[in-house]
């Protein structure tokens, strides 16, 4: 990402990567998601801890929007993230058809989606945890995934894996569903990775390094549009 940058964050939720792309350089940054409560917390977090105001050669703005019909013109962002979302949504390759149409020629495309057998475990511990409202409805294999991105105009050139550490946490929540709000072993975890996520300890950050080839929960590809 360099300064000057238009930067969409596709499904941005409550905010976590449409506001570190406004933190980190001098860009244009959108989100967009099509759940108004996720917004207005996005809305709020930034307001309350991260707008620089007065800086006029940065934006940040948010929207509610379909990822099937995007409200922008064609070609306009040289960045699009998409975090944890297309295995939301049943028409993913409209989705991708989208992205293509609004990216630039050769602009920077970054998908992240769960990674097949941390997933996998997480479908075999609970039947809830995937038929919820809103919640995944298919695990991908990331290979074809690759396949399907490529088929829409874009060049892969990059890949890694990321949250091994949360891993865990997903499982628990698997495995006490019906519990999980209650459950003192699911709290005192999540409490672990609020903290690690705030102290940023060498021993976990060295961790999560080493585990994510092994149970990364998610895996991050990246590509470039032709």
């Amino acid at each position: 990402m360099q300064d000057g940058d238009r930067v969409l964050d596709l499904g941005c939720g409550v905010g976590r990567h449409v506001i570190t792309a406004y933190t980190l350089k001098n860009v244009q940054s959108v989100g967009v998601d099509i759940c108004l409560n996720d917004l207005k917390t996005a809305n709020e977090r930034f307001k309350s801890e991260f707008e620089e105001e007065g800086n006029d050669v940065k934006s940040f703005g948010l929207s509610v929007a379909d990822g099937l019909s995007l409200p922008f013109t064609d070609h306009c962002f040289d960045k699009i993230i998409c975090s944890e979302v297309l295995e939301h949504i049943p028409d993913y390759l409209s989705v991708l058809t989208e992205i293509n149409r609004v990216l630039k020629p050769g602009g920077i495309f970054a998908a992240s989606v769960p990674r097949y057998f941390p997933e996998w475990i997480c479908w075999k511990l609970s039947e809830e945890y995937h038929n919820e409202e809103g919640g995944h409805i298919r695990i991908f294999n990331a290979t074809k995934l690759c396949r399907d991105i490529e088929e829409h105009g874009f060049v892969f050139f990059k890949r890694h894996w990321a949250h091994a550490l949360h891993v865990p946490y997903w499982w628990m929540q698997c495995l006490f569903w019906s519990k999980r709000e209650t459950s003192r072993l699911v709290k005192a975890y999540h409490r672990f990775l609020v903290w690690d996520l705030i102290k940023k300890p060498f021993l976990t950050r060295f961790l999560d390094h080493v585990l994510n080839p092994l149970i990364g929960k998610s895996v991050v590809m990246y590509f470039k549009k032709e």
